[in-house]
């Protein structure tokens, strides 16, 4: 008689909760950190020729070397580092947590931030240890210096600019880190190009450190491309955990033609920064809200009876993402993404709404 799962499937596995994405249909869509601008029409016509002329018949190119070219020169990576390609910055975290976890492995983070570190950890079958950051979400050196001694963990994940916080941490701090760990240190930057901070330059100093990053919040979520930079002594072992043609045709065109337009994107973020600090300024001048600042395309803010707020708001048509309940120190949180004009103003206009309920 065949077994049922929970005889099958690891016990760590059965206890998780599958990453949920919700309906955004007819919504204004102000839940996942997306750029909310669309691409000129002319390089969309130039997008399409591509597609159009793309050799889908073939496996793409399995090292993705002309991408490769390009992102190094887009992303000032210095010489002697080498990159790895992931399908979005997930892949390259799966990757990751699979090569380091012998038994007894430890992954080490901080507490509140992205939740796949944690999940993709659970995945590999490796333990997750999260440093719980201080009230003001800065990163507590302290504990975090302790629970390396202790832990000795395998690999270290920071997010710079930290999700769902906002806010970058002291970069100083992140050295000693890099300094102190056994092993590598991680330095995601997904939101770099609103926080214009990174630890890219410092790739050179420290053989244990890794940068991650992705271009989905840039403006390319659909193309789901990551990008890990560092050691090649890293980076070559990585590499046999990475799935033959990870990297499919269309994303290697794509974003190879994007990078040659990257002033595009730029504006774009230029434009998402200016309406971040309008909209920051609109949620701080709103009785019964506080708002931290960013460093990102999003903003956290808290308020009293969060998750009616946050029904109050679907209910208006607009989705944002609720954090009660995720964490202690986000109780009673919401984190909006930065969208146009408009999106704020309709997200501002059902904010008061709801708050008034």
């Amino acid at each position: 008689m065949p077994k049922s799962p929970d005889e099958i499937i690891r016990a760590e596995i059965l206890k998780l909760s599958a990453y949920h994405v919700p309906d955004s249909t007819g919504m204004v869509k102000l839940d996942a950190m997306e750029n909310p601008y669309r691409l000129p029409p002319e390089l969309r016509a130039r997008l399409a020729q591509l597609v159009q002329d793309a050799a889908v018949n073939r496996y793409p190119d399995p090292g993705a070397v002309a991408l490769k070219s390009a992102l190094r020169k887009a992303l000032d990576v210095p010489p002697g580092a080498e990159l790895l390609l992931g399908n979005g910055s997930d892949e390259l975290i799966q990757m990751l947590a699979l090569a380091v976890a012998r038994p007894g492995a430890v992954v080490l983070g901080v507490q509140p931030s992205f939740v796949m570190f944690s999940l993709i950890t659970a995945f590999a079958g490796a333990r997750y240890v999260g440093v719980e950051l201080r009230e003001d979400f800065s990163l507590d050196i302290e504990r975090m210096l302790a629970a390396i001694e202790q832990e000795r963990p395998a690999v270290v994940f920071i997010a710079y600019p930290n999700n769902p916080t906002g806010n970058l941490f002291d970069a100083g701090m992140i050295e000693r880190v890099i300094e102190a760990a056994p092993g590598l240190v991680v330095v995601d930057e997904a939101y770099h190009a609103f926080a214009g901070q990174s630890f890219m330059p410092r790739l050179p100093r420290h053989p244990n450190l890794l940068v991650m990053r992705t271009l989905s919040k840039l403006g390319l979520a659909g193309i789901r491309l990551g990008v890990l930079a560092g050691g090649a002594q890293w980076l070559r072992e990585l590499d046999k955990l990475r799935l033959p043609y990870n990297i499919n045709t269309l994303t290697q065109i794509v974003a190879s033609e994007m990078l040659r337009h990257g002033n595009v994107l730029t504006e774009q973020a230029g434009a998402i920064k200016v309406e971040r600090g309008r909209l920051l300024r609109e949620l701080t001048e709103m009785p019964g809200i506080t708002a931290y600042p960013s460093d990102a395309n999003f903003i956290l803010f808290r308020t009293s009876q969060a998750e009616r707020v946050f029904d109050g708001l679907k209910q208006r048509g607009v989705l944002i993402k609720s954090l009660h309940g995720s964490h202690r120190l986000l109780a009673d949180c919401l984190r909006v993404t930065v969208g146009t004009p408009d999106e704020s103003a309709a997200f501002l206009t059902a904010l008061k709404q709801a708050l008034k309920a």
